[in-house]
Order: C-alpha cells, then structure tokens, then sequence
C-alpha cells in the first residue's frame, strides 16, 4: 500500500522540525555540562566526558547515505524525535541515583547519535519537501527557529532548573524535572510531526536494497570518497577549524560556575544561563547574519581567513577573565558576547564545508 501524497503548509512544520533539531544538540554540548558542575563533577572529568558527545556529528557523514537508502527521510525524523525523546527521560530518572554519570552518559550517547541523524533526515526532508523557491524562501525562518531552541536550551532551561534549585534546595531534583519536561515536549513534537509532517512524493524508500547489496556499495563508496582530491586537506580544515573554540565551549560554563578560590567567577547557575542563553545566543545569531550577508556578497573564499580569526581570537577573553577576574555582571556578559559574536560570524565557513561533505558522501550513493 503507497503512502498518500499530502501536502502541508511549511510554516505549519518547519518551524517545530528545526526547533527540534537544536534542542538536543544543545542538551547534549551544553546543558549537559552544566548539569554535570552542578551535580558535583570535576571540571576535568566533565571535558572527559562530554567532549566525546561530539563525535556522532562529526561522523554523521560516513552514516548518512544509510539514512538516504534505508526507509524514509519522513520515518526517520519521527523514529529519532522517539528515540530523543527516550534520551531526555533516561536521562532524568537516573539523574537521582549513585550510578548517575555512568547512566546518564548512557542516554546523553542515546541522544547524540539520534539527535546527528535527526539532522541528516530533517535536512534532507526539507530539500524534499519544498521546491526551490520556497526552499529560499524558509531557509532564514529554519535558522531562526534552530537558534531560537539554543536560546530556550541554553537560556529558559538553565534558568528554569537554576530557579529550581533555589526553591526545592535539591539539585539533583531540579535537573531531574528539568530534563523530564525535555521528555515530555520532545514527545509532543513526535506526535505533532507524525500527523503535521507532509508525505513527499521523492521521499521513498529504495527497492530492492539488500544487507549485502547495501554493504558492497557502502565499501565502493567510502573507498572512492577518500580518493577524492585533497581530501587530506579537507579533514585537516573539518578537524582543526574549531579547535580551540571546542575546547573552551566545555569548560567555559564550569569556570563561569567555579567558586573564586577554584579560580572560577561563581555565577549562579541562573545567571549563566542568562548571558549564555540570551545575550550570548542574541550575538551568536547577529554574527551568523552578518556572515552570510559578506559571503553571499563577496563569496565564501574571501572571508574564511577573517572567519577563522573571529572564531579563535575572542577566546582570549576567557584567558584574561580567568586572570582578572572580574566580579562585573555586565562586563563578563560583554566578553560572553563578544566571543559568541565571533563564533556566530566564524562558524559559517565550517557548517559550509561540512554540509558540503555531507553532499559530496550522499551524492556517491546515488
């Protein structure tokens, strides 16, 4: 029996379906580390083991064409929103136990690789589903509403269970009711999308693809992908364009949080997720605006030296605020935002290239 072909309007979709493409990154790179300092660990182990979360987005590449063979774009969104959705409870039932670290990284991992995909399919679902006019036409308001989950992750959420904290005097039960209202809205979302999301009529599944056909092609392609020209220089660029800045986004939020005797600025956790998830996004979102304004004016070749200076050279504010120490709310919130500025600016000739080899390991499938 053939799916029904529907057409729904994109603003009835395509707002919820980016929005919930950013949340989860956001839970996994940064709300996870705030909630790790809260609940007690050592800023060394938090980079230990949070930095590690990255990785399914960094190789959702390699995994890609699986998702472009194997079912739909449209089962796929609706499969990993269950499955994120699933993370966010794990998460908040074994925030209260003994075991915490070792069973909530469990589902943080749960999240990671369901999140990576989720955003390989939403991606491609939303090239399927729009023509191009209105695939220009909406690709300011999917941004938009992606960052705008980084305002509400970053931001509403950290304040939430900060204002939890204070008033239940129990951390592990404010990110406890934290992450389970993350649960609850992810799974609204998962059955907003399985009636709201549209049925493509590209949107179908490959016939005739067995596990062994499946597996020949995925060895033909990855061989024939690193045979590329200059791809040695390409993963040099992927894996050391942000390499400072990923550093410092794990262990910026601890030192904002870290008392001053552990040579930190001792902000409530409040008050990070204030300069973080407001002013700090707000500048994050202008810098991005900015840069795709220069690139779609000048192209992409003559701005990424002045990109990779803006994401790399703002991190020595955090050198001189570990140095002096300032007890200013509204001169660390300058630096927040002057370096999320610079990320905002620098981070779209990343995403450019890392989007492009995404196309470049889906198209060799086709």
């Amino acid at each position: 029996m053939t799916t029904p072909t529907l057409k729904r309007d994109p603003w009835s979709w395509i707002p919820t379906l980016y929005f919930a493409e950013g949340l989860p990154y956001v839970a996994v790179m940064t709300i996870a580390v705030i909630m790790y300092k809260r609940l007690g660990l050592s800023n060394t182990e938090i980079a230990l083991y949070t930095s590690w979360l990255y990785l399914p987005w960094t190789i959702k590449p390699l995994w890609s064409p699986f998702v472009d063979l194997i079912k739909t774009k449209r089962a796929w969104i609706i499969a990993m929103q269950g499955f994120i959705s699933a993370g966010f409870a794990g998460i908040a039932f074994f925030i209260p136990t003994t075991h915490y670290v070792q069973f909530t990284l469990a589902f943080f991992w749960l999240l990671a690789f369901s999140s990576a995909t989720h955003d390989i399919a939403a991606d491609g679902f939303y090239m399927l589903g729009l023509n191009n006019k209105e695939q220009s036409f909406f690709v300011g308001l999917r941004n938009t509403f992606y960052r705008f989950a980084s305002i509400f992750g970053q931001g509403v959420l950290v304040m939430l269970a900060g204002w939890l904290e204070t008033l239940q005097n129990n951390v592990p039960l404010a990110w406890s009711i934290t992450f389970y209202l993350m649960a609850g809205l992810f799974l609204a979302l998962t059955i907003y999308h399985r009636f709201m999301l549209p049925y493509p009529d590209s949107d179908v599944k490959r016939e005739g693809l067995t596990p062994s056909k499946l597996l020949e092609d995925f060895f033909k392609t990855f061989v024939s992908f690193f045979q590329k020209k200059h791809i040695g220089l390409m993963f040099f660029f992927l894996l050391t364009y942000r390499l400072g800045e990923s550093q410092l986004a794990k262990i910026a939020s601890p030192f904002l949080l870290d008392s001053i005797e552990k040579g930190g600025l001792a902000l409530s956790t409040t008050t990070v997720g204030m300069i973080y998830g407001t002013i700090g996004v707000a500048a994050l979102l202008f810098g991005g605006i900015i840069s795709g304004l220069l690139v779609s004016q000048d192209g992409f070749k003559k701005w990424i030296l002045p990109m990779a200076l803006a994401i790399n050279l703002p991190d020595l504010l955090y050198i001189w605020l570990a140095a002096a120490t300032p007890d200013n709310l509204i001169l660390i919130s300058i630096c927040v935002a002057i370096e999320q500025l610079g990320y905002g600016f620098g981070f779209t000739a990343y995403r450019s290239e890392e989007r492009r080899v995404g196309k470049e390991c889906r198209s060799r499938w086709s």
